[in-house]
């Protein structure tokens, strides 16, 4: 299906192309106007997005960073008509500024991957052409609220920028937060598989499981294989063991190493039950109640 046969992107079998030599690197898909009849769409392709992920400071809070520049950006439709209303003042105008779009990340054989939690909301400000290529843009959008991502993602990325990782445990040197992020990623490039069917052995490699986000990462690897996701909180796990996620309920868990689990979960909290540990028992408890044989190495 042409989407925008006049700028040369298109969507064909799950893959994005166009005809400039530089990137695309980003997706934005969202709408704009908020409330208008462009639901749900492309926006534009992207060479890069500046403002989206910055560096931490050592207390752990990212200053709020109040607008971001779609760099060497292809509009589409949608977005052309929020470019078109740029330097007008009326409220018609103002509206039809509006964008929110979530981001996708490109890899180099143009499929495209949600990266949670990057999210482009605001009014578009200004345009002007941009030297990543001719007819390419680079657009302002004066953001509403939220803080940036930390660059980390930017590494953790880089691991599907090819394909999938092809090796498990790639995400062991990271901290406990880009651990997360390390399963939000798998959950933005999770394909739909079928379910192993129940009574299926899966190996968990254990040796880094040293808090609750690496037991998501490790997991996920279990079961879906090297990036693979299987959960990234308590409840997205439950839902996994529920079926469609790759596995199918009984089956057997080998859990290799599981004295590094046993000593270090306790002292770690879940993302989505702040102050409250989740304990190496409590873990097994819950598994076992979706009858999963866990064989404990």
């Amino acid at each position: 299906m042409v989407v925008n046969p006049d700028a040369g992107l298109r969507w064909e079998r799950q893959r994005w192309t166009w005809a400039h030599p530089v990137g695309p690197r980003w997706l934005l898909y969202g709408d704009i106007g908020f409330g208008d009849s462009h639901d749900d769409v492309p926006l534009a392709l992207c060479a890069d997005i500046e403002g989206l992920f910055v560096d931490v400071p050592g207390d752990g809070v990212a200053a709020r960073v109040p607008e971001i520049r779609l760099l060497g950006c292809r509009p589409e439709p949608a977005l052309r008509t929020a470019l078109g209303a740029v330097g007008q003042s009326s409220k018609a105008s103002l509206r039809r500024r509006r964008i929110r779009g979530e981001v996708h990340a490109v890899a180099t054989d143009g499929s495209a991957g949600l990266v949670i939690g990057a999210l482009v909301s605001g009014t578009v400000s200004t345009t002007v052409p941009s030297q990543l290529g001719i007819g390419l843009l680079d657009v302002t959008v004066d953001l509403d609220t939220g803080e940036p991502l930390p660059t980390g993602i930017l590494d953790i990325l880089e691991h599907w920028r090819t394909g999938r990782p092809s090796r498990r445990n790639l995400w062991a040197g990271y901290d406990r937060e880009l651990r997360h992020q390390w399963a939000g990623v798998a959950l933005g490039h999770r394909l739909s598989t079928p379910d192993g069917p129940p009574g299926t052995t899966y190996d968990l490699d254990g040796r880094f499981v040293t808090n609750m986000a690496g037991f998501y990462c490790a997991i996920g690897e279990a079961i879906n294989g090297p990036g693979g996701y299987f959960g990234w909180n308590l409840g997205a796990l439950e839902d996994c063991l529920r079926g469609d996620f790759g596995a199918r309920t009984p089956f057997h868990l080998v859990w290799h190493h599981s004295v590094v689990a046993r000593e270090h979960l306790a002292a770690d909290d879940d993302r989505r039950r702040p102050g409250s540990a989740i304990t190496f028992e409590y873990l097994l408890d819950m598994l076992m109640e979706y009858r999963i044989e866990i064989d404990l190495r």
